[in-house]
């Protein structure tokens, strides 16, 4: 691999964002992924391969010690920061369609919850692993879920919520989701939410942390 990509990956997994930033201390004064991202695209190399071969390998080391409490939250955002300056590089190619992302990922916390770190950190996650993400943000109503799948059809679809009191209104995001697009896949999770619920409701997935929401969507492309 080349050099520049080692070297993006390594910030990324450590979360050095870019010259400046002061973490980790052995890096101080090194160019970051923000620098790393770019000079890689100067350099000729593509944003496939950027993508591929840097960014998607660090956020799953990043999302295995997370699974494995080897690191916590945040050193996660860390990450997450650092990946969102290398891929504010890679978004224009994106956008223009010259590069392709795996798919479509429609992602946010159900109505009536206003919590968004948790959710946050999967959508860093899954965009760190080559998707698109569509961030509908917090407190989001039923009719504003299924608009986003009328608007993006085939996405997959992220319901998140941290509190008992709103897991009704998860219940009743999914069962109008079913109904209306059944083919869809339906991710769900939240400190609350367990794999029993998840079957009971009628989603499709269930994961205590962001990178297993990762390994089910890499395995459904």
């Amino acid at each position: 691999m080349d050099d520049l990509l080692i070297k993006l990956s390594r910030c990324v997994e450590l979360g050095k964002t870019d010259k400046s930033s002061p973490y980790p201390p052995d890096m101080k004064g090194q160019d970051g992924a923000d620098e790393l991202a770019r000079q890689a695209l100067d350099k000729g190399i593509t944003p496939d391969s950027i993508l591929e071969e840097a960014l998607i390998p660090a956020m799953a080391i990043v999302g295995n010690k997370f699974s494995n409490k080897e690191i916590y939250v945040p050193q996660m955002l860390m990450a997450a920061k650092a990946m969102n300056s290398a891929m504010k590089h890679l978004k224009p190619y994106f956008q223009s369609g010259e590069t392709r992302r795996k798919g479509k990922f429609i992602i946010g916390t159900v109505s009536g919850d206003l919590h968004d770190i948790g959710k946050n950190l999967v959508a860093m996650m899954i965009e760190g692993g080559g998707w698109e993400v569509i961030d509908l943000g917090v407190d989001v109503s039923t009719e504003k879920f299924l608009k986003a799948l009328e608007d993006n059809p085939g996405a997959f679809i992220g319901l998140s919520a941290l509190l008992t009191t709103t897991m009704e209104n998860m219940k009743k995001t999914v069962s109008a989701v079913r109904e209306k697009y059944p083919a869809s896949k339906i991710l769900v999770g939240g400190a609350p939410v367990t794999m029993d619920y998840c079957q009971k409701i009628g989603a499709d997935f269930y994961s205590p942390d962001p990178q297993g929401a990762v390994n089910y969507l890499g395995r459904m492309v």
